[in-house]
Parts: C-alpha cells; sequence; structure tokens
C-alpha cells in the first residue's frame, strides 16, 4: 500500500493497549537519504482547563502495528500516555 504524507496526516491513531483515540498525525520524523519513517508525532491530551496544550506524543516505528485504510494502529504502553 502506497500513502502520501497528506493521507497519512488525515489518519486517526488508536493505542490498541486502551483504546484510546491518540489524535491525528501533526508530525513525522523521516530519514531523507534512506527513505525511512522512525517516528510519527500526535497531539498531547490539553492541560488546564484545556486552554493549554499538552506534550506531545512521539510514537516510535517498533510501535507502530498496522497502517489501515483510515486508521493507524499503535502499542503504546499505558505509562507512555499522558494521563485524561
Amino acid at each position: 500500500m502506497m500513502a502520501r504524507i497528506s493521507d497519512l496526516r488525515a489518519h486517526e491513531v488508536i493505542n490498541l493497549t486502551d483504546g484510546r483515540r491518540l489524535g491525528n498525525i501533526i508530525d513525522l520524523q523521516v530519514d531523507p537519504d534512506r527513505g525511512v519513517l522512525h517516528a510519527i508525532t500526535v497531539p498531547g491530551r490539553r492541560g488546564f482547563w484545556r486552554f493549554f496544550p499538552g506534550k506531545d506524543v512521539v510514537i516510535r516505528w517498533d510501535q507502530i502495528r498496522k497502517i489501515g485504510v483510515d486508521v493507524i494502529l499503535v502499542e503504546l504502553e499505558p505509562f507512555g500516555l499522558p494521563n485524561p
């Protein structure tokens, strides 16, 4: 399956460990010389009264389990996520 970066950004990222929706991709870490994807970044949960942005969540390539047609399934340990 071939995908463009713009297509990947439209995919919703879901954690298989707890079923939590993490949001959509906001950034990619790519090695342009080798053409290798190293990580994706999703927005962190909002902080105080949901006004202040949370720390973004970086998901390494080895944590990505499946890239589907409209979702990306990842496996993150619960301690690796910000508290709800």
